[in-house]
């Protein structure tokens, strides 16, 4: 058995790791996992409190999953995506059951971006038409397309490899004069906006929007009350497809089986990975309303995946949503969401850099601030550098305090698994409530 600097020493001399530059990166070793703990090789108890990558959603270790996985592959392993299994049966009806409207047919992917990839495939073969709309604050994901649809600034290193014809909107509040306007008067100014951009794009030119069901790892930023149904309505007055990126928000997250049952729409896509199977098994899924399908009843669909419909991986997806169901998770996280809203606000008396919270279930995201007057963050959005000095000092003091979470520019992600209980949120809340310490230290 390898020591753990041996793990960690090959693991970087031997492998890359993401978004990152190799001679910085600094590795924990994890020996094991169990609800929302993490155990590295020095027998440290972390607690996960973004849940991995905001995807381990039922927790860690649960043993149900393993037991579907060694089931299936005790009967087949993979089969050619031409063939079925009853998996793929199963799993597919049950997806069509848990999602609402016409939502009724699943292209099964490996992850989420590969999910998205597809998702514009689709629309743009369904629709001949070519561009894409999303929003500069979103992420869809790592490859050329999924980078491409969002304005994460991680892809900004690969700006010359972009795919064409990807349109990107601003966010609806952060736009000139709109902060001493009244709600309603912002969110009609919103559309519009929305509306210009329809039109100086060419309206038979956008095969689809793509929209985050919730806004993720751009800082949990809500949207305006209203909006998007106004531009789902949109969407449907020009016979634009309109996509729900649920990769993050999916599964029970935001207190739904997803995100966009919120706002009170139903998309014409769906792009699922992360809670889809927990994160135990790569998997992602497209699910397609029914109009979008029957266009290709007897028009060949040229998309496709070696891995499309892997049995192993839609094992783990069943197992995981049966789990959802038996163990009341989403009506856990609707009751653990409020504790922690309620938790978070009684810890404001104690730390001035405190900003506000936005959460939705238990998708949150706390700003940290610098200027409380201002409210500036102690970290500008895309910041890097020195300017990461404070944000940097209070991630590391989570790690040391037995902490794992995603701490962003002038943000610290508050993401745990559903499972959580009251006391394991305290816990947690506990360890940034010392790590806060630094950014008060740091108030101006």
């Amino acid at each position: 058995m390898l020591s753990k600097e041996q793990i960690i020493s090959d693991s970087k001399e031997f492998s890359l790791f993401s978004w990152s530059a190799q001679a910085s990166v600094n590795p924990i070793a994890i020996e094991r996992a169990e609800g929302v703990y993490l155990y590295d090789y020095d027998g440290n108890k972390i607690i996960d409190f973004s849940s991995g990558l905001m995807s381990v959603n039922i927790g860690h270790g649960d043993q149900r999953v393993t037991a579907a996985v060694v089931e299936q592959m005790q009967k087949v392993s993979f089969v050619t995506p031409t063939c079925t299994t009853e998996i793929r049966a199963k799993l597919a009806r049950k997806l069509s059951e848990i999602c609402p409207g016409d939502l009724n047919k699943a292209f099964f992917t490996l992850c989420g971006t590969s999910s998205v990839d597809n998702a514009i495939k689709l629309a743009r073969l369904y629709t001949g038409r070519h561009k894409i709309i999303g929003r500069y604050r979103a992420f869809h994901g790592g490859s050329i397309g999924g980078m491409s649809v969002g304005g994460d600034p991680r892809k900004l290193a690969n700006d010359a490899q972009q795919m064409p014809n990807a349109v990107l909107l601003d966010d609806p509040y952060y736009f000139f004069g709109m902060k001493d306007l009244d709600e309603a008067t912002k969110l009609s100014l919103s559309l519009e906006y929305v509306e210009r951009i329809i039109h100086f794009e060419g309206k038979t030119n956008i095969a689809a929007f793509i929209f985050e069901g919730e806004s993720g790892s751009s800082g949990c930023l809500h949207y305006p009350k209203g909006y998007i149904k106004g531009v789902k309505s949109l969407c449907e007055k020009y016979d634009i497809l309109f996509i729900a990126d649920e990769v993050m928000s999916g599964f029970g997250r935001t207190g739904k089986w997803f995100g966009f049952e919120n706002h009170d729409i139903i998309p014409d896509m769906v792009c699922m990975a992360k809670g889809l199977t927990s994160s135990y098994l790569p998997l992602g899924c497209l699910m397609v309303s029914d109009k979008i399908a029957e266009k290709f009843d007897n028009t060949p669909m040229m998309i496709g995946l070696t891995y499309n419909a892997h049995p192993v991986a839609l094992a783990a997806a069943l197992a995981v949503i049966n789990i959802y169901e038996s163990d009341h998770l989403i009506a856990n996280t609707k009751k653990m969401g409020a504790y922690l809203e309620s938790k978070i606000e009684a810890m404001r008396a104690k730390h001035p850099s405190m900003g506000a919270f936005r959460n939705t279930g238990l998708l949150g995201c706390l700003d940290v601030l610098k200027n409380k007057t201002t409210g500036e963050l102690i970290a500008p959005y895309n910041a890097s550098g020195d300017e990461l000095k404070v944000t940097n000092l209070i991630a590391a003091k989570l790690r040391v305090l037995g902490l794992y979470t995603f701490v962003r520019w002038g943000y610290i992600f508050i993401a745990p698994p559903l499972c959580i209980t009251e006391s394991e949120i305290d816990e947690g809340l506990a360890i940034i409530s010392q790590a806060l310490s630094i950014s008060d230290e740091h108030l101006v």
